[in-house]
């Protein structure tokens, strides 16, 4: 059988300047790769050696989003939970549905375009 991993997601935002910063704060990724898009619009790639997410913008990107068509949701693992959400509140974002079941701690927040995170900590103690 192959094995594979997630190599990259693409996530249509307002801001990708706005959300690659919030992106490398919160994960200590940088910023892999920038420029224009094959089909137009613009697009940061932010981190690791990897993995990434792909910030993406167009002039259709201001009308908006909708949770769940098709995205519900993206989770991220951190290795400390609390200065996770000291980042996403310190960007003015607002966390929320702070939960412990296996396999971990999280918490979840939306950021400005709409798009939900799931932030997830298999530490003990959320750190």
């Amino acid at each position: 059988m192959p094995k594979g991993q997630l190599e990259h997601a693409n996530l249509t935002v307002t801001d990708p300047d706005r959300s690659a910063e919030l992106l490398k704060k919160l994960c200590g990724w940088h910023e892999r790769w920038r420029g224009p898009s094959q089909l137009g619009g613009w697009t940061i790639h932010v981190g690791d050696e990897t993995t990434y997410l792909a910030v993406y913008t167009n002039e259709k990107a201001k009308g908006g989003y909708t949770k769940g068509t098709p995205l519900n949701h993206v989770g991220l693992l951190v290795d400390d939970l609390d200065a996770a959400e000291q980042v996403v509140v310190e960007a003015g974002l607002e966390p929320f549905n702070h939960a412990d079941y296996e396999p971990g701690k999280r918490f979840y927040f939306f950021d400005w375009d709409g798009i939900e995170f799931e932030i997830v900590s298999y530490a003990g103690d959320g750190q």
